[in-house]
């Protein structure tokens, strides 16, 4: 299908923005009113820009307060109208965009909203030009779909019809299923934008948190079917309000916005599919329409490695602490300065090698996670998904006989690794390092496999974090909480994959000084700054590791006075937990324990956790309470 955006989604001047548009690969633009006045261009010359760009123009919007109006102010707006209809003929843009009037003095008649629509539609007519008439979501008198469409049947003019918004019909709870009782001749033309559920003002709702498909809640994939099977036959436009995309360099959020196209495609055809083995008319629709079909996403199992950026101090001092959490050093690297540590099912990696990535990345942000290494079915054709949704794969210096892992780079310039199973099988570590199978394996803290990982993005980078996890490696967002650190809120959001194999928790926040934020100063951007480990026994492992000289996070006593006010726990056991600075966490799902190292060189900490019976959170209830305890040792 043709895609296409609007201007004002991006920053930049116009001439920036449809630059960024066309390297994006998107087929049009809708031209926004104010990027038109504000740039040096003509009208003319944009048309020629966007032609040099291969760029078509779909749209010029938007004309406001139109209808509903007095005889007075009526014929101002024609002539307003024809100063616009003149104007679109030098640019060549075949549709105005026409918002109901949201004036409180809106004249609520729809006999002469109807007319007045049609009078507006027959001088555009003597152009060649078109009108899509949209009800906006605070719309004194029209606010609905259902009521534009209405007046647009009232006016039965050739050149007027509907535009549809997702954001205005989903977010009033309009059910879309009416749309494919609209003549298709009639959907003129289709705005797609995604937002978190919110409960504010629809209009400030609007204005400052839509967001591209795949990074809120909005379910665009049951809102798109309905406007498919209704016959639809134009491109798919993202119109987003959004200030954080307003001040991002444009080129990171025009790519974010065509693979968000991509993957709202992807899921309709998905959804379309299965319908069609019983549905002769879904069939007949599939064959007729053509949308994005790339590899499927990654089955995952979970993590293979995780890989540190480290020069010879910070090795050194890591790997200590590593054997103190009870890890074995368990292989040398065959031709490279590279460490392996292994306890359970947990690898890590401690890279040293000069003019590796690794060496590269360590240069940019000091020692730090650079590379993690996912376990799944096809490392190839994960790869091969990723490179169709624009994400640039990696390809590093590899040895005679070394293991050819396939890799994509991730938003914050680390590397994902994607370790197939047939790797896995023929023993890839076995071919790259030297391993003592006497240390493989063993579990002498009782931490057997990573549960989860938190991962830090600097705030523009947000939304793009869940649009990659969410596309490329085929994760689920869970319900995004705002945890309060001292020194300001971070906002939190689970990824997990179906059988939570993979649990990947995002953070931001606005303050450089809470953890999050301090963290990510630290890394000079994104990244993990935080991995939990699964145990056995929380207990015998929290005793291990103070034996063994691994600094735990101080918990305050204030916080176990409270705990048996929220839970009934046994006097014994809280004891204990007080004594190791045990956290705790329950549901009607299971039993949650936890507790935390401390930092290391301000970057990134361990979590040790249990999970009883089917718990699947991640104790967010304890989540001030750590952050308290850390910024008291900053």
């Amino acid at each position: 299908m043709r895609r296409s955006i609007a201007t004002v989604c991006i920053s930049g001047t116009l001439e920036e923005k449809l630059e960024s548009i066309a390297r994006a690969r998107f087929d049009a633009v809708e031209i926004f009113e104010n990027d038109l006045i504000y740039s040096r261009l003509s009208p003319r010359e944009i048309r020629q820009r966007c032609a040099d760009l291969g760029l078509g123009i779909d749209l010029y919007q938007p004309f406001r307060d139109m209808d509903g109006v007095d005889d007075v102010r009526f014929k101002r707006n024609l002539d307003r109208a024809q100063r616009k209809f003149d104007l679109m003929v030098e640019l060549g843009a075949p549709m105005l965009l026409v918002c109901s009037n949201v004036q409180p003095n809106t004249i609520c008649d729809d006999e002469l909203m109807a007319s007045q629509l049609h009078a507006m539609a027959e001088k555009a007519a003597e152009r060649g030009l078109r009108i899509a008439y949209e009800a906006l979501a605070w719309g004194h008198h029209v606010n609905r779909y259902g009521h534009s469409w209405d007046i647009v049947k009232k006016a039965d003019h050739p050149h007027l019809g509907l535009c549809l918004d997702s954001f205005h019909i989903l977010s009033r709870g309009d059910d879309p299923a009416g749309i494919e009782q609209i003549p298709a001749d009639k959907l003129f033309f289709l705005q797609l934008a995604d937002a978190p559920r919110m409960v504010m003002d629809v209009l400030q709702w609007s204005r400052h948190y839509r967001c591209f498909p795949g990074q809120g809640t909005f379910d665009l994939v049951g809102f798109m079917e309905h406007v498919l099977k209704a016959g639809y036959p134009g491109p798919l436009s993202l119109e987003i309000f959004n200030d954080v995309f307003r001040a991002a360099p444009n080129r990171r959020t025009t790519l974010d916005a065509f693979s968000s196209l991509l993957y709202l495609e992807e899921q309709i055809r998905a959804r379309l599919e299965a319908q069609a083995v019983s549905d002769p008319a879904t069939r007949a629709l599939t064959e007729r329409i053509e949308l994005f079909n790339p590899p499927a996403p990654p089955k995952l199992r979970g993590l293979s490695f995780i890989e540190f950026a480290v020069d010879d101090a910070s090795g050194k001092a890591l790997g200590k602490a590593l054997q103190g959490l009870g890890f074995d050093h368990s292989g040398t690297h065959r031709t490279k300065n590279v460490e392996l540590y292994q306890q359970g099912d947990v690898r890590l990696v401690l890279n040293n090698e000069p003019g590796s990535f690794a060496s590269d990345y360590f240069q940019r942000r000091g020692p730090s996670i650079c590379a993690l290494g996912l376990a799944t079915d096809d490392g190839q054709r994960a790869v091969n998904r990723g490179v169709a949704f624009h994400v640039p794969s990696h390809a590093g210096r590899v040895g005679p006989n070394e293991a050819l892992i396939p890799a994509l780079r991730a938003v914050d310039d680390s590397i994902i690794y994607f370790v197939s199973q047939a790797l896995e099988d023929k023993g890839f570590l076995e071919t790259d390092f030297v391993v003592d199978p006497a240390r493989q394996g063993r579990c002498k803290a009782g931490i057997r496999k990573v549960d989860h990982l938190a991962e830090g993005f600097p705030f523009e980078q947000f939304d793009t974090g869940v649009l990659f996890n969410r596309v490329v490696l085929g994760l689920h967002p869970q319900e995004s909480m705002e945890l309060a650190d001292p020194n300001g809120l971070v906002r939190s959001c689970a990824m997990v994959d179906a059988d939570h194999s993979l649990r990947i928790a995002l953070n931001v926040s606005h303050s450089r000084a809470t953890v999050t934020g301090r963290s990510m100063e630290a890394l000079q951007g994104g990244g993990v700054h935080h991995i939990a480990l699964a145990s056995d026994d929380i207990f015998e492992t929290a005793e291990y590791l103070t034996r063994h000289g691994i600094a735990l996070l101080d918990v305050p006593d204030n916080y176990y006075e409270d705990l048996p006010a929220r839970f009934e726990l046994d006097d014994a056991l809280l004891e204990r937990m007080r004594r190791l600075g045990v956290l705790y966490d329950r549901n009607e799902e299971g039993e949650f324990f936890h507790f935390y190292t401390q930092m290391f060189v301000d970057r990134f900490f361990f979590e040790i956790v249990q999970r009883r019976d089917g718990y699947a959170g991640f104790g967010a209830s304890n989540a001030p309470v750590r952050m308290s305890a850390q910024a008291r040792r900053s």
